[in-house]
């Protein structure tokens, strides 16, 4: 993490080519996070930071019961129309433990300042209640493009497609190959 004042840009590689990413200014607003250690990316790598939970005492949440919000301790400042982030379970909690977002995922919108939460659900039907500790990784943020088209309302598309107004299972299941 940077502290102020935050370059625009730094540079990173995109396949061969060089190009800029944008910076994130983060506001710490639980001090613990100093000492368990501020999110960052777990390997060169890796696609999301991981966030913890922030709480003042472990949390059980049992199975199928509402989701909760857990508060990570941390507000952003993007600054930026061109990218936002997103909140997405890490993949061993959600598989081992039954752990997963209450909303799937959470967006961050870039002009979003407050602090960023985890919505926590325990999907296991009769299995045991998951605990939360203070200071657990508890999920992943992802810094995505976004694309922003102009929507233009018309009474007819201007062209067709092969799936046209076909949805839900409409393609089948089956791959074709024997």
């Amino acid at each position: 993490m940077r502290r102020s004042p935050v370059p625009a840009s730094r540079h990173w590689r995109w396949g061969a080519e060089e190009v800029l990413a944008p910076c994130v200014e983060v506001k710490v607003l639980d001090v613990r996070l100093h000492t368990w250690g501020l999110p960052r990316y777990q390997s060169d790598q890796a696609a999301g930071i991981d966030l913890m939970a922030c709480l003042d005492a472990p949390l059980e949440i049992l199975p199928q019961a509402a989701a909760q919000l857990v508060p990570t301790g941390l507000a952003l400042h993007m600054d930026s129309d061109g990218f936002c982030a997103v909140i997405v379970p890490r993949s061993g909690l959600g598989h081992k433990k039954g752990l997963i977002l209450g909303n799937s995922i959470g967006v961050i919108d870039a002009d979003y300042m407050a602090q960023c939460y985890v919505s926590v659900w325990n999907r296991n039907a009769g299995g045991e209640p998951i605990v939360i500790q203070p200071g657990d990784r508890i999920a992943q943020m992802l810094f995505l493009p976004i694309l922003r088209p102009q929507l233009v309302v018309v009474e007819q598309f201007t062209a067709t497609s092969v799936r046209g107004q076909g949805g839900f299972g409409s393609t089948g299941v089956s791959s074709g190959a024997a």
